[in-house]
């Protein structure tokens, strides 16, 4: 199968197992179900995503890829322990901050939150839990250290400081998505919202 036509299948089914979550919850998302939303064969799903539990990796890992992508060229710019300048990681981080606050409280990841919330396997949160941390935070952290290596944060704890970070960037906004009492933020609540918690991440953490 040719590479282009093998994504727009793979979008297809996961655009399915996304509607199918926002409808029925994790539970009501079985392979078969997200096979016929999708019109695919019901051997596929089970060839490319080997279980529901690999199918709902695989959402949440699609979820992150914009951020994950973006972090990953920073850090390619801003080596960790760089002594100076080392791709101007502070200026990275902040650049970041729009597209992580919008992944965090986007239309997918309120699907995935809820269902999760619902779900009494635990599946889908674990799922949601590690792409957190082993796939954002980590990185996150890293660009973090090299800012701190860089000479621009004050906090030494790379950790510590990456949490200050996302706490003043997400805020409550996940809860309320969930919720249902906010809908989708625009272009200019994102830019206020990213604006509010730097500031308040300079005064913590930043030198200058």
């Amino acid at each position: 199968m040719r590479e282009e036509l093998r994504a727009g299948r793979r979008e297809a089914i996961e655009a399915a197992a996304y509607r199918l979550l926002a409808e029925k919850g994790y539970a009501g998302m079985s392979m078969l179900a997200v096979a016929r939303a999708a019109r695919a064969s019901n051997e596929t799903i089970y060839r490319w995503y080997g279980s529901k539990e690999g199918l709902a990796r695989a959402l949440v890992d699609s979820n992150t890829l914009v951020v994950r992508q973006v972090l990953d060229r920073a850090l390619a710019a801003a080596p960790e322990g760089a002594p100076e300048g080392g791709g101007e990681p502070l200026k990275a981080l902040y650049a970041i901050c729009p597209v992580l606050l919008e992944m965090q409280v986007g239309d997918r990841m309120t699907a995935l939150n809820r269902a999760a919330a619902a779900d009494p396997s635990g599946e889908l949160g674990r799922a949601l839990d590690r792409s957190e941390r082993e796939e954002i935070i980590v990185r996150l952290a890293l660009l973090m250290q090299a800012a701190i290596a860089a000479g621009s944060v004050k906090e030494e704890n790379a950790a510590r400081a990456t949490e200050w970070l996302m706490r003043l960037l997400v805020g409550d906004w996940q809860v309320r998505r969930m919720t249902g009492v906010m809908p989708m933020p625009g272009a200019e609540a994102i830019a206020a919202r990213v604006a509010e918690a730097w500031r308040a991440f300079r005064r913590l953490a930043v030198l200058r």
